[in-house]
């Protein structure tokens, strides 16, 4: 039985898209058990439109929601222990849920979890990992946003942390691994990234099929099963991905009803058109995994609707079920047990911040 804790506050809309997409997943996992945190009178009416989910929930009245345009320091000063998106990454923590999902303020879900659950032992930062569609199928692209510049062992770290997730979802041995650089060669790029891919290269992991650089374009065409990046490149790389998507769509729409023989063409292209959009929907890609810290975390985005945030808890759930957490853990002791420098060094570093 898996177990998933649920903020059903978070996001755009709350408990209106947050419980039907709850009833989705369930008719779909019998294996599957929420947990829900949230405010009585705006959960318990929508969980009273499904018996059926109601069989399979306990649900936890919380007075505090936090707001989307809530500061994590905010949130934190005023929603730890007593809001729903604390309380569902607690559950996480006591072991009464085995995944977190939330669509709300991703820096305060953030700062949360980090405060809550703490990162893994080797993990200076966390990452969000997000399922990116490609020509090939989909690719894991990290960090989409946690962390604003990375030195060459972050950078390591993420690419471990990606493996990991790319070996639970996709079934994979050993994924094929790039670093996002502004060219293939290797004399380009900053410092940190062509450390990175030295040390990547060196370490030769049997569970890491380290491909060398890649171009931005590469994404889109599935070049390598994991894409690795700082968060300031990665948000930017995503948010433009989702926008040029939508301006696609916009495009094909205004074109199929511009005249009467585009309306006719339409009409016998339907099909082809209709795959199409399930390829540019980006709600069927909706779930940031938040990788590093010691318990799964999934972020939604705060305007999806009900089949998206369905998708985020499909992610979840997929996470738990393929032991992301044995299987990253396996990776890091692998790589520090091939490279005891670079955890010395680590080490080092953590206790001369804490002197200064």
């Amino acid at each position: 039985m898996i177990r998933i804790s649920i903020d059903a506050m978070g996001g755009d809309h709350g408990p209106a898209v947050v419980i039907p997409a709850l009833m989705t997943v369930a008719t779909r996992r019998p294996d599957i058990r929420f947990v829900i945190y949230g405010r009585e009178e705006l959960v318990r009416p929508e969980l009273a439109k499904f018996p059926k989910l109601a069989e399979v929930s306990e649900f936890f009245h919380c007075e505090i929601a936090v707001r989307m345009d809530d500061k994590p320091s905010q949130a934190l000063r005023h929603g730890r222990w007593k809001s729903s998106m604390w309380k569902a990454v607690e559950a996480v923590k006591s072991g009464a849920a085995d995944a977190c999902i939330s669509a709300g303020n991703t820096g305060a879900l953030m700062a949360m979890s980090k405060f809550c659950l703490r990162t893994m032992a080797t993990i200076d930062r966390p990452a969000i990992a997000a399922l990116w569609p490609t020509l090939r199928g989909e690719s894991v692209v990290l960090d989409v946003g946690a962390t604003i510049g990375a030195d060459a062992q972050q950078l390591i770290d993420f690419a471990i942390l990606g493996t990991g997730m790319a070996r639970a979802v996709f079934g994979i041995a050993r994924p094929t691994v790039g670093l996002l650089n502004v060219g293939v060669e290797e004399i380009k790029g900053q410092e940190e990234v062509k450390e990175a891919g030295r040390m990547l290269r060196e370490a030769n992991m049997a569970s890491m099929n380290y491909h060398g650089f890649v171009e931005g374009d590469d994404i889109g065409k599935g070049t390598v099963d994991v894409v690795v990046t700082e968060g300031f490149a990665g948000n930017i790389a995503l948010k433009t991905a989702e926008g040029t998507a939508r301006q696609i769509a916009g495009y094909l729409r205004a074109a199929m009803s511009r005249t009467l023989m585009a309306k006719i063409g339409y009409v016998f292209a339907k099909g082809a058109f209709d795959r199409l959009r399930e390829k540019m929907d980006v709600g069927r890609s909706n779930g940031g995994v938040f990788l590093g810290l010691s318990g799964i975390v999934v972020k939604s985005h705060g305007g999806a609707d009900s089949d998206g945030f369905a998708a985020a808890i499909e992610l979840g759930y997929d996470m738990v079920r393929n032991n992301l957490l044995d299987r990253i853990e396996a990776d890091l002791d692998l790589f520090h047990a091939r490279n005891p420098r670079a955890l010395s060094s680590r080490k080092s570093d953590v206790v001369t911040d804490a002197k200064e």
